[in-house]
């Protein structure tokens, strides 16, 4: 994914917290008794239920890295790169020379290797939004809320044994990369190393976009294969409104690549692919009123 702080949720507004505390004061003054905590949600949200509880998400997921393996097999020895150039785009796509660098696949981290279980339960039965530093906190932690995603320990073993090496171009903070080797580590998806099979938020040229990380790793591997969970986690060109990034995923010149060098995975809980209004998602002509209930009942 994007990775924390790129997931696409805004960071609470300090005032919040401290209208709070307000309200806690005022209440031991007096003025009533404080407002009781409400209770936990029954159940998890909907998109959770999805992507960490459903026996079809991890179906979706044993199909991609199945595929995926299948396509290294095939493709190791061609040695055809799937990073855009540096002066490329998804509308018009031309892609870097691998030349006689070793073949290697780069993974996404979080929701694409590994699901944040830990944090997005505390999250969701917190009725709490995503918040930058609890991010950190959980960057920092050791590993054991999270799991791999199904399929990947597997595929990441099989690339290895092919002689392809796995790397991982995360959102995760800089600071945090101790943390992030040992946290794959832990999952079973074995050693990766900050700089070299690693790259994390700010490095190469410090932004939080990956296309510079994705311009250094294609300078040193010939990239045949690239897997995430958002349109970010292989080019930053898919941009504009729901409309025009649903355009350019799906024109000829990249949908040829989903399956075939890009796997996308499934996210419904966060991230650039939650956008769009009423009129964003469904459009004008294809609008229906039922018969009996008429319109806007």
């Amino acid at each position: 994914m994007f990775g924390m702080v790129g997931r696409g949720r805004a960071r609470p507004a300090r005032r919040f917290a401290t209208a709070a505390m307000l309200a806690t004061l005022a209440g031991c003054a007096g003025r009533g008794p404080p407002a009781s905590i409400p209770a936990p949600p029954a159940s998890p949200p909907p998109g959770m239920q999805y992507l960490y509880g459903s026996a079809e998400a991890a179906a979706l997921d044993v199909q991609a890295f199945g595929a995926l393996t299948v396509f290294v097999e095939r493709q190791a020895e061609r040695r055809a790169s799937v990073v855009l150039a540096a002066d490329a785009s998804p509308d018009r796509p031309a892609f870097t020379a691998c030349g006689d660098r070793p073949p290697a696949v780069v993974f996404d981290m979080d929701e694409t290797l590994v699901l944040n279980l830990g944090y997005e339960m505390l999250e969701a039965r917190g009725g709490k939004g995503f918040d930058a530093d609890r991010w950190s906190r959980w960057e920092q932690a050791d590993g054991a809320a999270l799991a791999p995603l199904p399929g990947a320990v597997e595929a990441v073993a099989a690339l290895r044994r092919r002689g392809v090496t796995p790397i991982v171009n995360t959102n995760r903070a800089a600071a945090s990369a101790a943390a992030a080797e040992a946290a794959l580590a832990r999952v079973g998806l074995g050693a990766f190393r900050h700089g070299e099979t690693l790259f994390l938020a700010g490095d190469v040229d410090g932004q939080r976009g990956k296309d510079g990380r994705r311009q250094e790793i294609a300078r040193r591997f010939c990239v045949i294969a690239m897997v995430g969970d958002q349109l970010g986690d292989f080019s930053d060109g898919f941009r504009g409104d729901p409309a025009a990034r649903r355009a350019l995923a799906t024109a000829p010149a990249i949908a040829r690549l989903w399956g075939q060098g890009w796997f996308m995975l499934p996210n419904p809980v966060y991230g650039s692919g939650l956008a769009g209004d009423w009129d964003a998602v469904f459009p004008a002509d294809k609008r229906w009123t039922d018969p009996v209930e008429g319109q806007g009942k």
